[in-house]
């Protein structure tokens, strides 16, 4: 022992402070058969304290039991907000892995809730409602068979308004003529309350927006350019009286701009609210009709009107909007928003309003973190994409947050004006707007919240994968893209130009672009192409595919398979490194190792207790209990039981208490086996008792760890070999200089004196650590290798000269 400990100490002193140091790693024991390391903490051997005076057993259990519960909460504290980026997980691959598990099922909780939230805001019925409303304004005929959506002219909108849309507009009988008792509410489709007045809102053009060429004035007296804000007539027209023939602006109105089919429009205009009842509103219209309300200068007509459907909670806000080009004629298009406004009306909404709560809480929770991993990283933590991405997922959340509480104030407010007023025009477009807003960034925010979970799985192999294989092929990829796009814009621009006046999918140049994805994607119309250009169209269409198609889309997977199968061929060489799977059987193996020693105590307990002894003293059932190998812990749960079937506190247990105590550990023997039965699997044997210096260390370094050093070291001998090949190369050519008189050596210098070098040594293949004889070495800090056939021996002293400093 005495040579073992001189050994050490002389070791100490040649490695220095801190030698075989691995403060990362403090794990449990490493399971037999594998690799041990035994550390050296410091130079200085541990000073003995000087001895205090003991207090009492009850001020120790109760000083004990007050730092073990504060180290906990610290530790729960501390760990809360514990990240991948925020713990040193670098070295230590279980930490990294149990962090990272952790921040899964944290964040699983959190993507269940946004999804609840999400779905929550929806409704199966949407669809339909949706699906009833436009087949009513849309696909219902005139007497002259016309329909909204057929609408080609100014007299066909007349016929439309004053048919198909006061018949939709107002229902106040059931089909026998039944009054729906209802006043003069109309409710369509007897379900579907019609909120304040419909409105009728038009824009017009100046008639000086555009210049007549010369040779036409004496035959064309006016011109009305297409629609732009400062083309727009806001002079009073026709009667001049009523809010019909005179410009409110769009504050007046409080609207906003629509974006239609030809350009972008503003919430301003001439307009007119409907009255109450289905007579007065054909009337207000046929005064329009004769008035002309409706001329060369108009460019657009809204037709706004809201219903609400209690039975399903859900608002439909309807915009009919026809069209009058400069060109002539109408196009007629049209928006249907069904949205949920009101909140917090059934069991479910009450059910959203907790999940919406606990949203505000990992809201909190994810900024406090993202907070404190910019204060540690900096800048630098902007280099990743998942970071960026965590960002994005905040932020979104914030503003959805921020909106809903705008949007209840509002909806509260309209709501209660509507109330006071019921005759004037509710305005739910701009709120339905923001509304459809507000769903399609929470739609955004989902898809990314949904992507964010590869950052939490990509610490397994196969799971790295994909982002490995896109990283890798990111550069090929951008500089084939300029190619394709080079390609691909200049089929674009000749498509345009050669079938832009006759085919729909080619009039504009954004439309160009996207007929040719859906050419890439077998989706086309090659009679329209043909029809168009009967020589050069089929020339554009062959070409394309066969450039794009076969050549460009083939180039494009080749990149990618190609990446895919090197990524693949890396990772499958790699060394396997701890794994969740891994992690879980520990766990699992810690579980039934637990209940194997709690097995084991009651067993003891029963055998003590079926000695046949009418009587068993407290001291001879903790003595035996001592003699059979059991901890002064384990001890002390069985006397705990000892003493809960003492009835009568004379520490001596009866045959009457003998027998309730059997039968009570007898239970819990069954119960155990049960549960371990359940677990399934063989207890795993327990790790032997580590070596008396590696205990006063503490400290170990794993076989991981090891096998990466060892692999750095046999890296470095490779690239030593290469640089020694390098040389030899040189000096045989400065040789042959020499031999043809070209180069001349330096006086007093040999031939050996100038190329001697030392001689490569040959390369070792670690292979796995085992141990010889069946038995662990920790003695002296010397590492053992075992081979086939062959052990290698290096103590700290020759690995520490071979081995770089990284």
């Amino acid at each position: 022992m005495n040579s073992i400990e001189s050994s050490e100490g002389q070791e100490v002193q040649n490695l220095g402070s801190g030698a075989w140091d691995n403060p990362v790693y403090s794990g449990p024991p490493s399971p037999h058969g594998t690799l041990r390391i035994c550390t050296i903490a410091s130079v200085v051997p541990p000073q003995p304290e000087p001895k205090k005076p003991e207090d009492g057993p009850q001020e120790k259990a109760h000083g004990i039991l007050v730092s073990s519960c504060c180290l906990q909460i610290g530790r729960g504290i501390r760990g809360l907000w514990g990240t991948t980026l925020t713990e040193n997980t670098a070295e230590n691959r279980e930490l990294y892995v149990k962090t990272t598990l952790r921040e899964l099922l944290v964040y699983i909780v959190f993507l269940v809730d946004i999804c609840l939230l999400t779905y929550g805001m929806t409704s199966s019925s949407s669809y339909y409602y949706t699906k009833v409303m436009s087949e009513l304004f849309l696909h219902t005929p005139s007497d002259t068979g016309i329909s909204f959506q057929a609408i080609s002219s100014m007299a066909d909108f007349w016929d439309f308004s004053q048919g198909p849309l006061l018949d939709g507009l107002y229902w106040t009988k059931w089909y026998n003529n039944q009054s729906l008792g209802h006043g003069s509410h109309s409710f369509i489709y007897y379900e579907n309350l019609l909120l304040g007045a419909p409105r009728l809102r038009q824009l017009r053009v100046r008639n000086d927006s555009c210049v007549v060429h010369e040779d036409f004035r004496e035959d064309i007296l006016s011109c009305y350019d297409v629609y732009s804000p400062d083309k727009e007539e806001q002079l009073p027209f026709g009667p001049l009286n009523g809010t019909a023939w005179t410009y409110h602006s769009q504050d007046e109105l409080g609207g906003s701009s629509h974006w239609g089919q030809l350009t972008s429009y503003s919430g301003g205009g001439y307009y007119l609210d409907l009255p109450g009842s289905r007579q007065g509103s054909a009337e207000a219209l046929r005064h329009l009709q004769e008035g002309l309300w409706l001329d060369r200068g108009t460019r657009v007509v809204f037709i706004d009107f809201s219903v609400y459907n209690a039975n399903i909670n859900l608002f439909c806000v309807l915009r009919l909007v026809v069209e009058f080009p400069a060109t002539g004629g109408a196009i007629p298009s049209w928006q249907i928003r069904t949205v949920k406004l009101i909140r917090y009306v059934s069991n479910w909404d009450f059910f959203i309003v907790g999940c919406e709560i606990v949203f505000c809480i990992f809201i909190f929770y994810y900024v406090v973190e993202e907070i404190l991993e910019l204060h540690i990283h900096r800048l630098r933590y902007l280099s990743s994409i998942w970071n960026i991405l965590d960002l994005v997922v905040i932020l979104l959340s914030i503003v959805a947050v921020s909106f809903h509480i705008f949007r209840t104030l509002e909806v509260n407010r309209l709501l209660g004006k509507l109330l006071q007023q019921p005759n004037m025009y509710a305005d739910f477009e701009f709120l339905a707007f923001w509304q459809t807003q507000y769903n399609n960034m929470n739609a955004v925010n989902l898809f990314f919240a949904w992507i964010k979970i590869f950052k939490y799985i990509s610490f397994n192999k196969t799971m790295t994968q994909l982002s490995s294989t896109l990283a890798r092929c990111a550069k090929d990829i951008l500089g084939f893209a300029v190619m394709f796009f080079i390609v691909f814009f200049a089929y674009a621009q000749l498509g345009y130009l050669l079938f832009g006046t006759q085919v729909e999918n080619f009039s504009t140049f954004i439309k160009c672009i996207f007929t040719q994805f859906r050419i890439i994607l077998g989706d086309f119309d090659y009679n329209a192409i043909d029809n168009a250009n009967r020589i050069l169209g089929p020339a554009y269409f062959v070409t394309y595919v066969f450039f794009v198609f076969f050549v460009l889309l083939n180039m494009f997977l080749a990149i990618i398979n190609d990446t895919y199968s090197e990524v693949k061929e890396e990772l499958a060489g790699q060394k396997d490194e701890l794994q969740l799977s891994d992690l879980l059987k520990q766990s699992y193996n810690k579980t039934l190792l637990r209940l194997h020693l709690r097995k084991e105590q009651v067993s003891d307990g029963q055998k003590i207790l079926r000695a046949g002894e009418q009587e068993v003293q407290f001291e001879d059932f903790t003595n035996t209990l001592r003699e059979l190998g059991h901890a002064e812990h384990e001890i002390t749960e069985l006397t705990a039981a000892f003493t809960r079937f003492d009835q009568d506190g004379n520490r001596v247990l009866d045959e009457k208490e003998q027998n309730q105590m059997q039968q009570d550990l007898e239970e819990e023997r069954v119960a155990f086996n049960t549960e371990m039965e359940n677990l399934g699997g063989s207890i795993v044997s327990i790790p032997p008792e580590s070596c008396a210096e590696a205990s006063r260390a503490g400290r170990w370094v794993s076989g991981e760890e090891f096998y990466t050093l060892t692999r750095r070291v046999l890296h470095l001998e490779t690239v030593l070999q290469g640089v020694v090949s390098q040389v030899d190369a040189v000096g045989s050519k400065l040789k042959m200089l020499e031999r043809k008189g070209q180069l001349v050596p330096s006086p007093g210098m040999g031939e050996q004196g100038i190329w001697e070098h030392p001689q490569p040594t040959p390369a070792v293949t670690p292979a796995p650590w085992g141990v010889q004889g069946g038995q662990e070495s920790c003695g002296g800090g010397v590492l053992k290798h075992q081979t086939a056939g062959s052990s290698l021996t290096a103590s700290p002293e020759a690995l520490s000269a071979h081995v770089p400093h990284f």
